[in-house]
């Protein structure tokens, strides 16, 4: 990514500081929108019988199988067991002394869980049509500065009432909603076709974000108390905001510092793909194209099994395997640091594969796309049979948002080659679609949890997932194309209509010629 023309890498460029800070802008959005997932599971108070908080049934078990043996006994079930002195599981704790918790049950946490996403589908489309007029710098960097600093509120907000943090986070997630869009503008001013895999696996910063929420909340959670993970987050995103906003331009040619031959090799290497000057939205066009279907349908899969490991992970590990918050921190965003890794292999093996043609760009967004589906969608089945085994469900739930990081391969580059000048838009229509995965996931697994946090119940949860995941990444392999449309230059489709008419009509003009030549000689 940081090659130019004369086949020297430099380490600065102008689109490596770009790759880098988009990164770090995704981590952030990933971040606000995560924070609550692993925060709330100190915020509540589960009750069960004898006045005490819910305890894991996988550890119930356990204790059981060590009580029989005689190993270890507590008749006070405060199961301190002798065989896990690292305390990495929970404890029972009487429910009156713990500070600062909410007696929310599982269908209120799911509202409280979900709400991010009840009209974050309102914003898409938006998002990406100002992204196209004003440029991501503008609009990504605002979406997220202002989505964070609703993260100082959320303590406030909590204690006044779940209601009043429902509400917070249906704002939070409006204002994020313009982000992700947006920046599908600035891929396209910026990157060379050939490098948009591994360009776009910035777009996967946001599992760093998830990866490093997950354990350093749990970290906060434990020295300071869960109100600190929302303080913390606040300036965190103020401090990204300030650098996105002095060291990010919207195009090469506003770039101040950008060296010529970066400058030409960018421009030259667009060529005429990406215009200036766009005719208006090709609506029916981009509504009725089949691309751009496959491209959602795969979004949906892949987004509901991520979603659904995203949201839910601490509480699973927590009241399934019985992790204390630590050990839940940790372990729910394992999963994300391989998401990354992966990402960035299969964009290097895309770009590969694209760049020596021993594929098809078609070819290439499908085997990345089946990645992020049907590979993902395996996984989750083993996820769903791995009962109280936490090795296999560490191994399985991690492998699973893993293979969700060749998304950035395949059907988020997809997006961009199908038609680099409405991208934005596109990508806002996906995200419309698919943001409403966010909040039926965790209604899902609301309903299906509600006061049954069992291990039955969660085998559901994943069964569900995998259904979606490998149907969507079946259809798309089957039907999509990654191919730039027609309409992707309305003017350009329009002229060359104009040209192909008039030749059409000088060919039945000359064939009139010739029949009255003939008829004149004949005569």
């Amino acid at each position: 990514m940081g090659k130019v023309p004369n086949g020297s890498t430099e380490c600065c460029t102008a689109r490596n500081v770009l790759w880098h800070l988009v990164f770090l802008g995704f981590a952030v959005n990933y971040m606000l929108r995560t924070n609550l997932n692993i925060a709330i599971v100190s915020m509540v108070k589960y009750r069960s019988n004898n006045n005490l908080t819910l305890t894991s049934e996988c550890l119930d078990n356990n204790k059981s199988k060590i009580d029989n043996s005689s190993l270890a006994r507590d008749s006070e079930l405060n199961y301190n067991l002798t065989s896990f002195k690292d305390e990495i599981f929970i404890n029972s704790t009487p429910v009156d002394t713990q500070p600062n918790t909410f007696a929310w049950n599982e269908k209120q946490q799911s509202s409280i869980l979900g709400a991010f996403f009840w009209l974050h589908w309102l914003t898409q489309v938006p998002g990406g049509i100002l992204g196209s007029k004003y440029g991501a710098k503008l609009v990504f960097g605002l979406a997220n500065f202002t989505a964070i600093l609703c993260c100082f509120f959320i303590p406030m907000s909590a204690f006044m009432g779940h209601q009043y943090l429902i509400a917070l986070r249906i704002v939070q997630g409006i204002l994020a909603g313009f982000a992700w869009p947006a920046m599908h503008n600035m891929t396209a001013r910026w990157i060379p076709p050939n490098e948009r895999s591994k360009f776009v696996t910035a777009y996967l910063g946001s599992s760093i974000g998830a990866a490093l929420t997950y354990p350093v909340c749990g970290f906060i959670i434990h020295k300071w108390g869960w109100e600190w993970v929302f303080y913390t987050s606040g300036v965190v995103g103020t401090v990204w905001f300030a650098a996105w906003w002095f060291l990010v331009y919207d195009s090469p040619a506003k770039h101040p510092r950008i060296s010529p031959e970066e400058k030409e090799y960018i421009l030259e290497s667009l060529g005429q793909s990406y215009t200036k000057q766009k005719a208006p939205v090709p609506w029916k066009s981009i509504i009725f194209s089949v691309p751009v279907w496959m491209n959602i349908l795969a979004q949906w899969g892949g987004i509901w099994g991520f979603f659904t490991l995203m949201t839910h992970a601490p509480t699973y590990f927590k009241f399934i395997h019985g992790w204390n918050i630590q050990a839940t921190g940790l372990l729910s965003g394992l999963g994300h640091v391989f998401r990354t890794t992966w990402s960035y292999l299969s964009g290097l093996l895309g770009d590969y594969l694209l760049r020596t043609n021993k594929m098809s760009r078609t070819n290439v967004r499908k085997l990345a796309t089946a990645g992020c589906t049907i590979g993902q969608g395996l996984c989750m089945l083993g996820l769903a049979y791995s009962g109280c085994d936490y090795t296999w469900a560490v191994i399985w739930l991690s492998a699973a948002v893993a293979m969700n990081g060749s998304v950035s391969t395949g059907p988020l580059a997809s997006v961009v080659d199908i038609s680099p000048n409405y991208a934005s838009v596109i990508l806002g229509i996906v995200n419309s679609v698919v943001a409403l995965v966010g909040f039926i996931t965790p209604a899902v697994v609301g309903q299906l949890t509600f006061q049954n946090q069992t291990v039955p119940q969660w085998q559901k949860v994943f069964l569900i997932s995998t259904a979606m995941l490998i149907s969507t990444g079946i259809l798309f392999v089957l039907f999509s194309k990654s191919e730039l449309q027609p309409w992707n230059s309305p003017d350009k489709q329009s002229k060359q209509n104009e040209s192909e008419l008039m030749v059409m009509n000088n060919k039945d003009d000359k064939a009139d010629e010739k029949k009255d030549t003939a008829v004149t000689i004949k005569q």
